[in-house]
């Protein structure tokens, strides 16, 4: 388990010794730690104390109160700034003021919790702080193995996920409080909007695990016999609510189809990515069309929608990887922008093609050829 080394700058002995307790047996755990982090806490009296130690011993974390004897708190905020040292800062002070907060800002610190504090408010700035930390050193280690994609990965998680969250903690707060009256019809609204932030949180969890296995290699692939057709109407019956909801017509139109070597899990992948997208970029009462054709060495399928279309400068953009295409008709519809990327990873696995042809207002059809593998049996009877 790690340990992050955390300073308490602070004159009073007790509020040190405090941090020491309070911190001894906490851990911060987060989604893309190998391990929890614990935190190894050295305290200062003074601010030249401070100083000594973050020049011999830096340390990840600094709490660092403003009124001390001799160097103010604020001076070893501007030397750590000015030095451009890698530690972040969180001012403790029970001298708590807007301009000492907006300074101590601008100089860098990263938090300002004033004074009292409770064990839980001190634990869940720790909490933040540690959580910045760690993005900020997966950051600078993706940026030096020039992976600059993983560094969007972890901008994107982030920002996608704080917003709802903020949203959801903000409906139950409302309702904890009873904001509304004690009639729970009255929250209807609120808990509809929770559960829709939560579905869309879900989904972009499982769209940063797909594009993760196939990025990784690591994900074990069962290539056997398929028949598509299968696969297709599972995505459209997953699809249906919603189409019947926005009056969109789904059909599915097989001629002569032939199965194909393929594992069952990314052909499922593709086309709920497909149907999904087709259905939502629809217009209400417009139409969904998934057709399968086989020739004689290839399995082409076509999904073609009458949504709102694409401009064609911005098709190329679809499957870069959390690219979304916003205009205003588009703007209120939910997504990751990694759904397509996916799908153009996957047909690659397949040596497939994918093409798209699009006019605004008119629609979009996705075209994808997949190379017809000789099956198990005849690679056996080829033996």
């Amino acid at each position: 388990m790690e340990k992050l080394d955390v300073l308490v700058v602070d004159d009073e002995p007790g509020i040190r010794s405090g941090i020491s307790r309070i911190l001894r047996n906490f851990s911060v755990s987060y989604p893309f730690m190998d391990d929890d982090i614990q935190f190894n806490v050295i305290e200062a009296a003074s601010g030249e104390a401070a100083l000594e130690i973050i020049n011999t011993t830096p340390p990840a974390i600094v709490l660092l109160d403003n009124k001390l004897p001799g160097i103010q708190g604020i001076e070893v905020l501007e030397y750590i700034n000015t030095h451009h040292l890698d530690i972040l800062v969180m001012m403790i002070t029970s001298y708590a003021s807007l301009e000492l907060a907006v300074k101590a800002t601008n100089n860098g610190a990263y938090d300002f919790v004033p004074k009292p504090f409770t064990p839980q408010e001190l634990k869940a700035s720790m909490e933040n702080i540690t959580k910045h930390h760690f993005l900020r050193r997966m950051t600078r280690k993706l940026h030096k193995e020039g992976k600059i994609v993983r560094f969007k990965f972890l901008t994107l998680l982030s920002h996608e996920l704080k917003s709802p969250l903020n949203a959801i903690e903000g409906y139950l707060k409302l309702m904890q409080e009873k904001q509304a009256g004690d009639n729970i019809d009255d929250y209807q609204e609120m808990i509809d909007r929770s559960l829709s932030r939560v579905k869309s949180m879900r989904n972009l969890i499982m769209d940063l695990l797909d594009l993760t296995r196939i990025d990784s290699g690591k994900k074990k692939r069962d290539l056997r016999e398929l028949d598509l057709e299968l696969i297709a109407k599972s995505a459209i019956n997953g699809m249906t609510p919603l189409a019947v909801q926005r009056d969109v017509k789904l059909t599915l139109d097989i001629k002569d189809p032939q199965p194909i070597m393929a594992d069952a899990e990314e052909m499922e992948i593709i086309f709920n990515n497909l149907i999904s997208n087709a259905v939502k970029y629809n217009k209400d009462g417009g139409s969904v069309d998934c057709v399968i054709r086989s020739t004689s060495d290839e399995l082409i399928v076509k999904v073609i929608d009458t949504g709102f279309g694409i401009e064609k400068e911005d098709i190329p953009k679809l499957f870069q990887e959390f690219s979304r295409i916003k205009n205003a008709s588009t703007r209120n519809i939910s997504g990751s922008g990694l759904g397509l990327s996916i799908v153009k990873k996957l047909v690659d696995l397949y040596s497939g093609h994918i093409e798209v042809e699009s006019s605004p207002g008119q629609g979009t059809t996705f075209t994808l050829s997949f190379p017809i593998l000789p099956s198990l049996s005849e690679i056996a009877g080829l033996a």
